[in-house]
């Protein structure tokens, strides 16, 4: 059995160049690795020949979709291989390691110590003024949920959190059980991530998913990526971009940093991704400043109008504005009247050629394709940067044709479905309507907590109970001081999760750890092998099979923990059939079909080799189901982010070496660090102005100012400051490192959604 990893000291940090290309021999190189380290030679290559295979399981990393009609032998990414070693390790945390180590001792440990001690084995429980966590059987842990819930004051008082890996089938009957206890109480890691895109584009085209596929990817003109780095957080995205290139496909990237997979890609599959150099992917790299992206929009918007007025006729689509949108003549007069082209230039940071070549290349695309992802959401006007990146092809009629379209590229591998499967606080009449009819429940129909406002709750007294389905809480949100004195006030914290996180030990009187099935885990219930399902990016739904052995007779799946919650919380002569469900994962299944549209004859649909396609009515039909029954043109007034004098916009991101809170090593090979996580990304003129060297340590305080003009400060210590090309007056830092930094009111207009892109902060040189 492997020996778990031990602290490192960061003290050994390492800087080097940064990478010009993505992937290639080393991505192979350490996937293997990685492989071999957590699982061994023979249950690697067992393990990595069923990823994202048709009669295997989905990857638990990324939402990327594959191609249809075809699978590669090895249909992975480094960071899939990752995502996967670390799950299928054969490390394994007992009750003797709790037993060993104390709460306070492990509160004292790393985000990445913890994560590679192991799977967890043995349903655990932490009783008030124990200072270890012990065993517990899991009848008893689900009588004392069932206790803890039943002796709240009114079910608004508990707070259900979700993950975006949890099943379709295990997601829809978690948010049945809570809407039958009587609340619509399911924030999820949407609202941190994507919640932006939704709002967005429900109010623009109707549907607050993408509307493109992959051959749409592959067969475009243009594609504009912004705020987006595939080489990391969608590798598999680059595979797609290469074939796009190869059909003649221009691209160009929009970001604040240049990410090595936007500048060229090696594909380890290919000759020249091994003895070549592989394929550029950006024509052209806008380096824009951090927030600047609506301005960026809104000025191509006004060039395009411009070209329109010289050549009427030539530029918009007007019979496509006119049959299918609406407030198209307010908003052009919003940008006849107030989009100033040196306010773009400024808020931007890039120049005036590089702005209007960006609207040439729109002019001259019959298919145009916009993805984007944490860079745009995680804003404070994330909301209405996505609407008018909507509003570009909407000018030019590029919603509701073949290679064309929104995309909107999201992270976990089922965060798109679970919202599918009804997770969220808002979820429709109809949608309730539908869940009551067929299981003689009543929903509750007033709107729910989002993440943030859990926090709130919580922190104010007004919620007593968390349950987590999986993700780690306390370190996917923002202001983890705040966020970590809320959850301690909790009478009840609870835990399902396949290994150890900081989550575990930020705990309430009592705790919970509750050790599930991962996906890559067998899943046999009543004799019978269970598989569930998922749906990607593109609105695709498709089965997954676990094959290898689970890590302990002890773990159940998800489905059998929340109905083994339910089952004790309502008793055996209860409306639904929690056992029969448990046992069958296809009964699920049936009534999914009768409750959510679009998954009629699901268990028939599903089990085709690609599965299925969910609809799209502005993609299928060109029909907008929005509240004027039309596409719709946002107006929005601009803004940006402004860097004060002696101050830096900080953006959080992703490590090569992660994925989300997932910390799988300290090494980002593409960045050029090696063995750390404490660095500061800044400019060399920054570092210069600043009175700082290259590597040089400072604390991070971040600046909030509060309505009545005091300024709130926050802290994270020890960072090492890294010269890297990043626009002056902007920096960059690995999350959650940082996240202790972000406001709690720091959100985006409208969605809530932390605003972990632009946060002020100041520099203190360490003694």
């Amino acid at each position: 059995m492997p020996e778990p990893v031990p602290e490192i000291d960061e003290s050994s940090l390492v800087v080097s160049e940064i990478k010009s290309y993505a992937a290639g021999v080393p991505a192979v190189l350490v996937s293997l690795k990685r492989g071999l380290e957590q699982m061994g030679p023979v249950r690697t290559a067992r393990t990595l020949m069923k990823l994202n295979q048709r009669d295997g399981f989905d990857c638990p990393g990324c939402a990327w979709p594959e191609t249809p009609g075809h699978r590669k032998h090895a249909e992975f990414c480094e960071n899939g291989a990752k995502a996967v070693a670390e799950e299928a390790t054969t490390r394994t945390v007992t009750p003797e390691f709790f037993a060993e180590h104390s709460v306070a001792d492990l509160l004292g440990r790393t985000e990445f110590w913890l994560g590679q001690q192991g799977r967890l084995t043995h349903p655990m429980v932490l009783l008030p003024g124990a200072t270890h966590y012990e065993p517990i059987g899991w009848d008893a842990a689900f009588a004392l949920i069932a206790g803890e819930l039943h002796g709240l004051a009114s079910p608004d008082e508990a707070v259900f959190y979700t993950s975006g890996r949890t099943s379709n089938e295990a997601a829809f009957l978690y948010q049945l059980m809570i809407r039958a206890f009587g609340t619509n109480n399911l924030p999820d890691c949407s609202n941190m991530c994507h919640e932006s895109s939704g709002s967005a584009l429900v109010e623009t085209i109707g549907i607050g998913k993408g509307s493109v596929s992959v051959p749409d990817i592959e067969n475009a003109d243009l594609i504009l990526i912004a705020g987006q780095n595939p080489g990391t957080n969608h590798p598999r995205m680059l595979s797609t971009l290469e074939k796009a290139k190869a059909n003649g496909a221009k691209v160009i990237a929009i970001n604040p940093l240049p990410e090595a997979g936007l500048l060229r890609f090696k594909d380890p599959q290919k000759v020249h991704g091994v003895v070549g150099d592989g394929v550029s992917i950006a024509d052209e790299f806008l380096q824009i400043r951090i927030g600047g992206d609506q301005a960026l929009f809104q000025g191509l918007a006004t060039l395009l109008l411009d070209a329109e007025d010289a050549a009427p006729g030539t530029v918009l689509d007007h019979a496509f504005l006119s049959e299918h949108c609406a407030g198209w003549d307010d908003y052009a007069d919003h940008i006849r009247g107030t989009v100033n082209l040196d306010i773009v230039v400024e808020a931007t940071g890039l120049t005036r050629t590089q702005i209007e070549d960006t609207a040439q290349a729109l002019i001259a695309s019959d298919k145009t394709i916009i993805c984007w992802a944490m860079g745009l959401t995680q804003q404070t006007h994330g909301v209405a940067t996505i609407q008018d990146a909507v509003a570009l092809l909407l000018m030019r009629g590029m919603i509701g044709k073949p290679g064309a379209g929104v995309c909107p590229v999201r992270g976990h591998s089922n965060v798109q479905g679970d919202r599918t499967m009804g997770i969220w606080e808002k979820m429709p009449e109809s949608f309730l309507t539908a869940l009551d009819t067929e299981f003689g429940i009543r929903s509750p129909r007033k709107h729910g907590l989002d993440a943030v406002d859990s926090i709130r709750a919580m922190r104010d007294g007004k919620a007593s109970v968390f349950v987590g389905m999986g993700g780690n809480f306390v370190s996917a949100t923002p202001d983890t001081e705040t966020t970590e004195a809320a959850l301690r006030r909790c009478a009840l914290t609870v835990q399902v999760s396949t290994k150890l996180n900081r989550s575990h030990l930020v705990t309430g009187q009592t705790a919970l750890i509750l050790p599930s099935l991962g996906r890559t885990d067998k899943d046999v219930q009543a004799g019978r092998k269970q598989q569930v399902s998922v749906e990607d990016s593109m609105s695709m739904v498709h089965l997954s099979r676990g094959s290898l052995p689970p890590a302990s007779d002890q773990l159940r799946s998800e489905v059998a923990i929340v109905c083994g919650i339910a089952q004790a919380l309502f008793g055996p002569d209860h409306s639904v059939p929690w056992a029969e469900f448990t046992a069958d994962y296809d009964r699920i299944r049936d009534s999914i079909t009768r409750v959510i549209p679009g998954f009629e004859d699901f268990n028939r649909k599903v089990r085709g080799p690609d599965g299925f396609g969910l609809p799209h009515p502005p993609r299928d039909e060109r029909r907008f189901v929005t509240s004027t029954g039309k596409a719709n043109f946002v107006v929005n007034e601009l803004s940006w982010v402004p860097v004060p004098a002696g101050k830096l916009i900080l953006q959080t991101m992703r490590s090569h070496d992660q994925y989300n809170t997932t910390i799988y090593g300290l090494d980002d090979r593409y960045r050029g660090v090696k063995g750390g996580r404490r660095v500061l990304f800044i400019a060399a003129e920054d570092l210069e102005s600043f009175g700082y060297a290259a590597g040089d340590r400072v604390d991070l305080v971040s600046e909030w100012t509060l309505p009545d003009g005091s300024v709130e400060e926050r802290r994270a210590d020890d960072f090492r400051l890294v010269p890297y090309p990043t626009p002056v007056g902007n920096v960059a830092a690995y999350y959650p490192e940082t996240n202790p930094l972000i406001p709690l009111d720091h959100v985006a207009k409208k969605s809530n959604t932390p605003v972990s892109k632009a946060v002020r902060i100041r520099l203190e040189k360490r003694g």
